[in-house]
């Protein structure tokens, strides 16, 4: 059993080697660990620290293309390097190392595919009460959008199988976290939570510029990933919304029609009109989307299969040698 942890890197030159110190050098059950980082287009020297640490393979992006790019990337070359369990964390030391073993433990025992480290939000220090309330606001609503009991959404310290592995894509280029769970509580993946610790703050988070724009970009992500997976749903109530709104309108007109005062509420009538077309038009655009989901359901499963098979050659390749 081989497990990989990666870790993403944007000039981390100077936590880099405080986060590699902390990683576990052996776990039950685990044959063998490996360290991976992404260098995401780093100015600083991050990779040499890297190097001079032992890490045993770094991936190089020439300039900066954020955290769900390098995400994705990471995985693909945990994967091509024959991970049986891969484990995300942070280059700030976020998170403690010695937890990883709770990561990986549901799922060597067959328990689960996914495992999120659930962080002691309302304990940690570097917290705002805004932030807090904020994580938690935000955890209730990718539950209720991945129809999962995650109740830490945003954690980046998380652990998948090969198998889970294989099966994800994110499309977004803002993070991974909320997609991936979307995608997978709605592809009905085996998704748990263990609950971790958490590191004195090195570092301010370098993810968003502020409150504001962190809840901007989350929401749209959680929309975005809600809408490609359960778009008949999302246009259905949205249309019924606005078709139920104009149907409102249209039987206020008609109790004006018989009360023989119709003659000043011609302007209702043509609200009512516009509203109750606009939702029978946005239905249609479910139905249409979700033909189109469903065809995104086969390409993803195509591309599994030949994620597979790419990456099963590589792993069988590298045993002959």
């Amino acid at each position: 059993m081989k497990l990989i942890i990666q870790i993403p890197c944007y000039n981390e030159a100077e936590t880099l080697e405080v986060a590699l110190n902390d990683l576990p050098k052996q776990i039950d059950g685990i044959d063998e660990i490996e360290y991976l980082i992404i260098n995401d287009g780093s100015k600083d020297n991050t990779v040499e620290v890297a190097k001079n640490w032992g890490v045993h393979y770094v991936v190089n992006f020439k300039c900066n293309k954020g955290l769900a790019k390098g995400f994705m990337a990471g995985l693909d070359a945990c994967l091509r390097q024959g991970a049986d369990i891969i484990v995300n964390t942070d280059a700030d030391n976020q998170y403690c190392g010695a937890d990883i073993e709770k990561l990986v433990r549901p799922i060597l025992d067959g328990k689960a595919d996914i495992v999120i480290g659930e962080r002691p939000i309302d304990d940690t220090e570097h917290f705002s009460p805004l932030k807090k309330k904020l994580q938690h606001i935000g955890s209730w609503t990718v539950r209720v959008a991945s129809k999962t009991d995650v109740p830490d959404a945003p954690s980046g310290f998380r652990a998948y199988s090969r198998q889970a592995a294989l099966k994800m894509n994110v499309v977004n280029e803002y993070t991974y976290t909320l997609e991936t769970i979307v995608q997978a509580g709605r592809n009905k993946m085996a998704i748990t939570s263990v609950p971790i610790r958490t590191n004195p703050e090195l570092r301010k988070s370098r993810l968003f510029n502020s409150m504001f724009g962190y809840i901007k970009k989350s929401m749209l992500t959680i929309i975005r990933a809600f809408m490609m997976y359960k778009p008949l749903r999302f246009f259905t109530i949205i249309g019924s919304t606005i078709f139920l709104i104009g149907l409102i309108l249209g039987i206020r007109f008609l109790v004006f029609v018989f009360m023989g005062e119709s003659g000043g509420h011609i302007q209702s009538l043509i609200l009512a009109s516009t509203l109750l077309l606009l939702g029978f038009q946005t239905f249609i655009s479910g139905l249409q989307a979700d033909l189109i989901a469903s065809n995104r359901k086969l390409l993803e499963d195509i591309q599994e299969r030949v994620r597979r098979l790419d990456y099963d050659h590589d792993k069988n390749k590298k045993t002959d040698e």
